[in-house]
């Protein structure tokens, strides 16, 4: 696995070990770690810190099994020079902890994450990808990404999500004439219902906008 989780750790000790007679050994952060490899060995009067081996373990244990989720998606794209990975996972979690994730994944090899937070304590920009809440807010997918080019920064890229009220490659041939070349990309999330994102519906797609122009 990929070793992740230190930092939150080392917080927790310095709050909890005695200031003089603890010494602390660890792998460093981003490493890798084999099978019953030690990771992290700690040196100090056991009453002050076996209160605590329980959570050190969770935050260990949830960290670097993020992380090692995480290179393992950025290994499938083809590593740190492929395809760029953004981790997304906060629905898919607990909001208590989706940070310390997003962190993870950043660890793990993903360029960004959701969660402010999370960005923060990675030191990334955080990203993201407009949602379908916006567009049936606005009830229709161009005044949607028309509300996301006028409020959101202009470093953030415009991506239109088009999958929401009709067909994609009728939306997508939309919001490309509204906003030309001021368009990043379409985000496609079609829902299991409605036939999924295929690999067919990706071409069908690239073909409609490549005979538009």
């Amino acid at each position: 696995g990929l070793f992740c989780g230190l930092p939150e750790v080392k917080g927790l000790l310095a709050r909890i070990l005695p200031e003089t007679g603890s010494e602390v050994w660890a792998l460093s952060e981003g490493s890798d770690v084999d099978d019953k490899e030690v990771a992290l060995r700690v040196k100090a009067p056991y009453g002050s810190v076996g209160l605590y081996e329980t959570a050190i373990s969770g935050m260990l244990s949830s960290c670097t099994g993020w992380a090692t989720a995480a290179q393992q998606c950025v290994l499938a794209a083809g590593g740190t020079g492929g395809i760029p990975i953004v981790s997304l996972g906060a629905r898919y979690v607990h909001p208590n902890v989706a940070a310390n994730l997003d962190y993870a994944a950043v660890i793990g090899g993903c360029v960004s994450c959701s969660t402010i937070l999370g960005a923060r304590l990675a030191g990334v920009t955080p990203a993201g990808n407009m949602p379908h809440s916006l567009t049936l807010l606005m009830g229709d997918t161009v005044n949607a990404m028309r509300a996301f080019d006028r409020h959101m920064p202009q470093e953030v890229p415009r991506i239109a999500l088009v999958d929401t009220f009709g067909d994609e490659a009728e939306e997508s041939l939309k919001v490309a004439r509204e906003f030309q070349e001021e368009l990043r990309g379409v985000r496609l999330d079609t829902p299991l219902e409605r036939g999924g994102v295929t690999p067919e519906l990706v071409k069908e797609l690239r073909a409609r906008l490549d005979l538009a122009g």
